[in-house]
């Protein structure tokens, strides 16, 4: 079901008007304390720049890291609120609660245009019970509902749901409308061929993915160390490579469900092998049918490389998700990098290409191919979700178009 956009919101619906925005600023820190990747950030701009330039007054609810219903000195939002402020080029006021006396003076206090930040959602053990009382509270600071935070949008939370019962409209932010149209796009209406690859480690954590897109796609291809399970499921010796044993069955179900379907399922051919998990380890590039004892895979081999590149040539809409090897070592990186450069290469032919969220993102940012692609998603779980074909609670509770 198509959702209501904030594009439906002209500056008469908005002017002077108190606006509930649920960004996603749940940015990386370095040691110091200082935010070492603004990505997210900067992804909520376009929202928050469309609504002052509309005369609202912004207010916006973030959660921080995991604080666990309780106040956490280092989980306060004060590094994300200069960096905001700076990005803006204004200021923009932080209030000590999100609910409360501070909250409700400092919101009083908004001329339109300003901006609000409110302390971490997550201070509260109600924002993730989704109690309705704590919704309420935070609802009654505000008259307009638009949630733009796509990473959280699989919970169930006061800040991403209970919210949407007190207020009116709700919409979807530019960001949340943009990951809804990549996203269920290539899933509902792909230009086809369509190829889906999944990397990662473990097959069971991709196991509904994986369903989803054998049922959707033309072609899969499947990278990662999950790639030791369906050959151990075959029968091969897989050395000292990671193997779910729960997961062997399951391996051959996907694999005869592909064939029944017609689907070209691709497992590499080859594989790098390391004898020990470490970025300076001795390497071996072998056929995945000569695995030797005491080696594991690291990365996918340079034919099966060839063979992914081969199949995705004459793909219109291809979605990426999870890194071919361990990227984080060099000698292991060619795979995952030789991926990211295909779907770049691919982009400028016409090809929709979708970076489904969590490693893939930092492995095309890496490679310095990111601009390049189609589509970045920035929700991790929140992509998978709707890649299985699950209905996200952020996104159900909106306005229907």
């Amino acid at each position: 079901m198509a959702k209501r956009s904030l594009t439906s919101l002209s500056a008469a619906d908005l002017q002077g008007k108190r606006v509930l925005v649920r960004v996603d600023f749940n940015v990386p820190l370095d040691e110091s304390g200082a935010i070492s990747d603004d990505t997210r950030i900067r992804a909520a701009l376009p929202t928050i720049t469309d609504l002052t330039a509309k005369g609202a007054r912004v207010i916006l609810a973030a959660h921080f890291g995991r604080p666990k219903g309780e106040v956490n000195e280092a989980m306060r939002l004060t590094p994300v609120a200069a960096r905001l402020s700076e990005l803006l080029g204004k200021p923009v006021v932080k209030t000590e609660s999100c609910i409360g006396p501070d909250a409700e003076a400092k919101v009083a206090a908004m001329a339109d245009g300003d901006v609000v930040l409110l302390e971490n959602v997550r201070f509260f053990a109600d924002e993730e019970k989704n109690e309705t009382e704590f919704a309420r509270k935070l609802a009654a600071l505000a008259e307009v509902y638009v949630n733009d935070a796509f990473g959280a949008a699989h919970r169930a939370h006061a800040s991403t749901e209970g919210v949407t019962e007190f207020l009116t409209p709700n919409v979807a932010g530019h960001l949340m409308e943009k990951e809804l149209q990549y996203l269920q796009g290539a899933i509902d209406e792909p230009k086809r061929p369509l190829a889906a690859i999944v990397g990662g480690s473990k097959v069971s954590s991709k196991i509904g993915v994986l369903e989803s897109l054998i049922d959707k796609c033309d072609k899969v291809l499947i990278g990662g160390g999950m790639i030791f399970t369906f050959y151990k499921a075959r029968g091969l010796a897989v050395g000292k490579s990671l193997v779910e044993e729960d997961k062997l069955e399951l391996a051959r179900e996907l694999e005869a469900k592909a064939a029944a379907k017609g689907v070209q399922l691709l497992l590499p051919t080859d594989v790098v092998l390391a004898d020990a998990f470490s970025p300076d380890a001795n390497t071996l590039t072998t056929s995945v049918t000569e695995i030797p004892d005491g080696w594991m895979g690291l990365d996918i081999g340079p034919d099966s490389l060839k063979a992914f590149q081969a199949a995705l040539a004459d793909c219109k809409t291809v979605i990426w998700n999870g890194p071919m090897g361990v990227f984080e070592f060099d000698k292991f990186a060619a795979g995952t990098n030789g991926v990211a450069h295909t779907l770049a290469e691919l982009s400028a032919q016409g090809c929709c290409t979708i970076i489904g969220g969590g490693d893939s993102v930092a492995a095309v940012e890496k490679v310095g191919v990111a601009e390049k692609m189609s589509h970045i998603s920035t929700g991790g779980g929140a992509s998978l979700e709707l890649l299985e074909g699950k209905v996200l609670p952020g996104v159900a509770a909106l306005d229907d178009a």
